[in-house]
Order: structure tokens, then sequence, then C-alpha cells
């Protein structure tokens, strides 16, 4: 019997170290991105047996973000915030505003394009910002929208100084959104509006959704990567919690959310526009998953967005 016991103790150490090394690859792999990692071109079932083993231990190498297309209409590329973050600015002319728009995970500001025009033929002049750690900024390491929260500010006050009888609207997409919020509750900023799309609640929470989505139980293992995520990159991962910094925002705000969205529940949404405390709409668009709205809503997304700023 005490041999049993010692050998089962032995066993759950074991494994006890296994899991948190294997969180820790995992944990790494998802907040750093990989110069030299292809693209994601297949997958996970398509993968073969030793491919699908590494993958579970060791994790997945996910290449760093790049820009592969540019605005098709007038731009100036600008360097901020010590020439480590890269941004678009798309003039015009008799500006309403301008609008500075924030990606989200495993995004760069190319993949913005879509809104950014949209704003712009309202009249907005339009910045895209590359993260840290993506596109053309500095960097290969991502903090889900922590550590962007600084980003946020700092292109804030760049284009507060450069253009000072403008209002400023911000524009952020899940983990943008993220960081938007984030920044709205650590630093003082005079902004007209925040545009939010589908901001997770939290950090723990959306990576919940994700064991969730591919049918994976959740504990012990998404504990575990959130606390990793955040010791590797010097925060507490758990404390970074967007349903919360809605409580700090006090200007109007335009919430918006797809009904099919499987990495960012109603439920999340629901708490956030809850705690928001200035002016605020909520928006579902009812068949969009976690996606650009203006995939299969773009009347309807425009509508909203115009609307909501000419109040």
């Amino acid at each position: 019997m005490k041999r049993f016991i010692r050998i089962s103790a032995y066993l759950l150490v074991v494994v006890f170290i296994v899991m948190n090394a294997v969180a820790g690859f995992h944990a790494y792999k998802f907040t750093h991105f990989a110069e030299t990692a292809e693209p994601l071109t297949r997958q996970p079932e398509e993968l073969s047996t030793k491919e699908k083993i590494n993958a579970l231990l060791f994790g997945v190498s996910l290449p760093r973000p790049c820009n592969t297309i540019v605005p098709k209409i007038p731009f100036e590329t600008i360097r901020i915030s010590n020439d480590s973050l890269e941004c678009w600015e798309l003039p015009v002319s008799k500006s309403k505003g301008t609008v500075l728009v924030f990606h989200g995970y495993g995004n760069r500001k190319s993949g913005m394009l879509d809104k950014a025009y949209a704003m712009h033929e309202m009249g907005y002049r339009v910045v895209l910002i590359d993260f840290s750690g993506c596109g053309g900024s500095k960097g290969n390491a991502t903090t889900i929208g922590f550590n962007e929260a600084k980003d946020v500010k700092a292109a804030y006050d760049f284009y507060k100084e450069k253009y000072e009888e403008e209002s400023i609207i911000l524009l952020g997409t899940s983990m943008g959104a993220a960081a938007v919020m984030k920044s709205m509750k650590d630093y003082p900023m005079d902004v007209s509006a925040v545009l939010l799309e589908c901001p997770f609640g939290s950090m723990y929470k959306t990576v919940c959704n994700r064991f969730e989505d591919m049918q994976v139980p959740t504990f012990p293992m998404a504990n575990l990567l959130v606390f990793y995520g955040g010791l590797l990159n010097g925060f507490w991962a758990f404390d970074h919690n967007p349903i919360d910094y809605a409580s700090h925002i006090q200007v109007p705000v335009l919430l918006m959310n797809g009904g099919k969205d499987a990495r960012v529940s109603l439920e999340e949404i629901d708490d956030i526009y809850v705690n928001l405390k200035g002016p605020k709409k909520k928006v579902i668009f009812p068949y969009a998953g976690h996606e650009s709205y203006l995939n299969d809503y773009a009347k309807e997304w425009k509508k909203e967005v115009s609307g909501f700023l000419k109040k």
C-alpha cells in the first residue's frame, strides 16, 4: 500500500511538472510571434501524428503579423513613440475629427483598412496603428491588450498635440478594444467617443472561450496559460478585465458584437455594457462571428457608427 501511495505521488508530481511545462511553452508562443514561422495554412486535422504531438507539447509558432497591402488612397507613414510604433495616416479635407484605429490579436493595421475606408468616407481623418510586435512596429511580443494600452496612449498623445483643435475618436477591435478600454482606465484622455468591437470580458474568460470552442475542458490548463502568459510578460493576467475597465469610461461608447461570436459571449458584452458610465449604445449583428462586421453588415455598421457619432 505504501509503495502504491509513493508511486502515485511521484506520478502526480510528474504530471504537475509536465502540465506546467506545456502551459509555459504554449503561453510563450501565444504571446511571442516568430519571425521565421510559416503562415498557418493547415487545419489541425491535416497534421501528421508527429506534428500533432509536437504542437500539443510545445505549442504552435505563430508568424509575426506583417502588412502585405497598403491603403489604396493617399496616406502617410508616420513613426511615433520614439520610433517604435508605425502608423498610416489617411488625410481628408475639412476633417470631422481624427479616428485612431487599433487592430486585434494576430492582426496588423492593414487588416483594418475596411474600417479605415468607411470612416474616411464619413469625413474623418483616419490613423491606423500597428501595436508593438506587429506590422511595422518594433518588437515581437503581445500581451493581449495589457501593455498595448500604452501604445493607445502614445498614439493619442501624438495626435492630440498634432491636431489639437480636433476631436479624437478611438476605434478598437477585440484585443484592440481591450487595449483602448485599459488605456481609458489608466490615463486621462480627452476623447469624444469610443467605438468598441467584440472586446473580451477578461483575459481568463477569453482563454476559456478558446478551450470551449475546441470542446476541451478549461481546467486546469486555461488557468495555467493565463498565469504563465502574465508571468512571462511581467504582469498579473488575471487582473486584465475589460469588464472592470468599463466602469472607468464616461465618454460616449458604441459597443458592437456578433451574435454568433464564439470568442466573445453576449454575456460578456452585456457585463461590459452595464458597467459603462457614459452615454452608450449596444449593437448586435445577429449572424456575425468574431470577424469584421463589414463582411456581411457593411450597410448596418456604417449606419450605426455614423448615426452614433452625429449625436
